[in-house]
């Protein structure tokens, strides 16, 4: 089947090319000061008429498989087991998922969270400077539509209405053609892979019709092999594999940096290609999978307080500001009881860690880091990234979704006054940006993240006064020049994990090798890498993980096999991995000088 697509995506390809290369209609390239009408009138139909979720997210087998899983939590309730408590470290969507599911199941969790705020990566504060009305965020979180067990878990909380979906487009700045703007188009009711052929074909100002050929070569492997192919790419860096394949340098250029620096905020020579295929693979072979949505507002009241509900509605508890100090341990290495910050011992059936990898470590007990299980752990860090929020006196003529930036600081960006409800001004704009590679270690020449705010913000504007020119900038005009109200910057020096090439054999499994102690966190081995319907599969899985030990089933393959290079006998340590108590401390983002949850 997968050939016959492939044959069907070329034949597609000569037919509509031929069209495209002469057709003056197709030109997708934009000039901002064309943009203000449609913009106006995107802008009122989100936030008057939403597009509804793409109907065929919910056909693939992606969501079937996603669907499933849930469903066998409730089938396990049924069957009327014993309740089991569980204590869960890290409220995140990860721990939060982990929660959600094993009140599903029936059992009872216990959520533990450092901050006053839910949410880890994706959470948010109300701006101290403000009169209230105005939320800071840890990053800008982008919905895809290949994202089957977030739209599953919307669905079972009755939200999905509180997604924004965006036109079905890709929009990237043109690099050479400062304040011009193009776009791929995915065309409405067109199967896949023959949208995306659409799409890309449809576009003339990025590649050639010589340069998408040769992306073909490829390409072709991962459609014939599949996953295991794409997972066998791990070793190589996004150049290694370019380079292997006779890929040209232009498509590095073009697409595969703005795509490496939004998956994972690096640069393509320091990036697995595994990240790239995955994501690849999944907008190729679902119709909807590369459509995006925004959350209508912020994330702990939109997205986390209805888990939270809903875990507290069936038993189970979340309790914030209590940070984990230890795990404390029986005398054959299982987990006895966790100690908080404020002195209390947790005891439970079972415990779960879904805090990033980076906080994990410090947790790790003496006794364990003799294990492989938990010292492979070393190989994996998380990445550092700054989001950025910058509102304007007036509204700037910018598209209704996201938009990759193409420059060499900035990785993507969206007006969340265009996409956002809870946000939404037809007066003024507030440009939300991702700021990567912001460190060495991610490719950049310079240590963004310990610089001054003030140095980055006067260098964020310097990339808008070349995206907006006729706006932006002491060459814009009087009458159109926006003027930057309010800035702020968070700092999450660890991120999701560094999807550096070789790093995949290091993922722990869910099961670990102690009897009642689970991993989940989006570091942990799943198919969708370091994102957010990563944290949710990972928790989800580890959900399944306590459920099959309590039913005594035997369906999941236990621990994942160690890696040769860390399957050896280690002396005990002390533990490694952040310290402190700051935001940052616990995985989060942190503004510098402020005080906040």
């Amino acid at each position: 089947m997968k050939t016959i697509y492939l044959f069907g995506t070329a034949a597609l390809a000569a037919s509509t090319s031929a069209f495209t290369l002469r057709s003056p209609g197709n030109m997708r390239t934009r000039h901002h000061s064309k943009l203000a009408s449609s913009v106006s009138n995107v802008n009122h139909q989100s936030q008057n008429k939403r597009r509804p979720t793409p109907r065929r997210i919910r056909e693939t087998s992606n969501f079937k498989e996603a669907k499933d899983l849930s469903q066998k939590f409730q089938q396990i309730k049924n069957m009327g087991g014993a309740k089991k408590k569980v204590a869960i470290f890290g409220g995140g969507l990860s721990g939060l998922s982990c929660a959600k599911y094993l009140s599903d199941a029936g059992h009872i969790p216990t959520l533990y969270e450092a901050r006053s705020i839910l949410g880890g990566k994706v959470s948010a504060w109300k701006d101290p400077t403000s009169d209230g009305d105005d939320y800071i965020e840890t990053g800008l979180h982008i919905f895809f539509g290949a994202y089957p067990n977030i739209h599953n878990l919307f669905d079972e909380l009755g939200i999905q209405d509180r997604l924004q979906w965006a036109p079905h487009r890709m929009t990237f700045a043109m690099q050479e053609l400062p304040g011009q703007f193009t776009s791929f188009e995915f065309p409405d009711r067109v199967p896949a892979p023959f949208n995306i052929a659409a799409a890309i074909l449809g576009n003339t100002e990025m590649l050639t019709l010589e340069e998408k050929i040769k992306m073909v070569p490829a390409l072709l492997p991962m459609l014939l092999e599949g996953q295991p192919f794409i997972d066998a790419q791990d070793e190589l860096s996004v150049l290694q594999f370019m380079r292997k394949y006779g890929m040209p340098d232009r498509i590095n250029e073009e697409i595969f940096i703005a795509m490496g620096k939004a998956l994972d905020f690096i640069d393509p020579d320091k990036l697995s290609m595994t990240v790239v295929l995955t994501a690849m693979n999944r907008f190729i072979n679902e119709a909807d999978g590369s459509q995006t949505a925004f959350l209508d507002g912020n994330p702990p009241a939109r997205l986390c307080e209805p888990i939270k509900e809903w875990v507290e509605k069936k038993g189970g508890k979340v309790v914030c500001s209590s940070p984990v100090t230890e795990i404390q341990l029986n005398e054959d290495n299982t987990v006895k009881s966790l100690r908080l910050a404020n002195g209390t011992e947790v005891e439970a059936d079972y415990y779960v860690s879904a805090v990033p990898v980076d906080v994990f470590k410090r947790l790790i007990p003496v006794q364990w880091s003799t294990l492989p299980y938990f010292r492979q752990l070393d190989e994996l860090e998380g990445i550092p990234v700054i989001n950025i929020q910058l509102w304007f006196d007036r509204k700037l003529d910018s598209t209704d979704g996201l938009c990759f930036s193409r420059s060499p600081l900035l990785s993507v960006y969206a007006d969340m006054s265009n996409c956002c409800a809870e946000y939404a001004s037809d007066e003024r704009s507030m440009l939300e940006l991702v700021f990567a590679p912001c460190s060495p270690e991610a490719g950049s020449p310079i240590n963004w993240i310990a610089k001054p705010d003030l140095e980055i913000i006067d260098a964020t504007m310097k990339e808008l006064e070349r995206l907006f020119p006729l706006e932006i900038g002491p060459a814009a005009p009087d009458e159109k020049r926006a003027n930057l109200v309010k800035s702020t910057v968070v700092r999450v020096p660890r991120s999701v994990y560094a999807a550096q090439p070789g790093r995949n054999k290091y993922r722990p499994s869910q099961e670990s090798p102690i009897r009642n102690f689970v991993m989940a966190g989006d570091y942990a081995t799943q198919k969708y890498l370091g994102s957010m319907e990563g944290a949710v599969l990972s928790g989800k899985l580890a959900a399944e993980v306590i459920c099959d030990k309590t039913t005594g089933t035997s369906e999941r393959k236990g621990v994942k096999a160690i890696h040769s290079s860390v399957d050896k006998v280690y002396s005990e340590r002390q533990p490694t991995g952040v310290v402190g108590n700051s935001p940052i401390a616990f995985g989060g983002g942190q503004q510098g000088g402020c005080e906040h949850p």
